[in-house]
């Protein structure tokens, strides 16, 4: 069986989540240390800016991601795939990911308009399921 667009852009997406703590853990151990990484400290040292970041980004994707994979699942299921399902989970996945990058980075307005895309992408999927 070939998976559809919409069916790898899930899994390409859930990859993308699945990953994106990697970084900011890595980041938690060089500032904490590994003792403190693996317990619970009263007070732990701060970790870098771009990793606060990175742990806010990827908590945002993780609140995207199952409204998305809903989406993408009913579609699925009602055997629906049309050009408008491709193109909501194309744009939802690779404005995610922009998201991740520019939101570690710190840059503002694209931060924003990067996650306006990924909620655009779920609409398309939207409208082509009530269409």
């Amino acid at each position: 069986n070939k998976v559809n667009t919409e069916l790898s852009y899930l899994a390409c997406s859930a990859a993308l989540c699945a990953l994106m703590w990697v970084p900011y853990v890595l980041a938690r151990l060089n500032s904490w240390g590994l003792v403190a990484t693996v317990s619970y400290p009263e007070n732990p040292p701060d970790v870098p800016a771009w990793a606060r970041r990175l742990q806010r980004a990827h908590n945002n994707m993780v609140e995207n991601l199952v409204p998305f994979a809903g989406l993408v699942l009913v579609a699925q299921a009602a055997g629906i795939s049309t050009s408008l399902t491709v193109l909501g989970a194309t744009l939802f996945f690779y404005a995610r990911l922009a998201h991740a990058l520019v939101y570690t980075l710190g840059i503002p307005w694209v931060r924003t308009l990067s996650f306006t895309g990924g909620y655009v992408g779920m609409f398309l999927i939207l409208v082509a399921l009530v269409i």
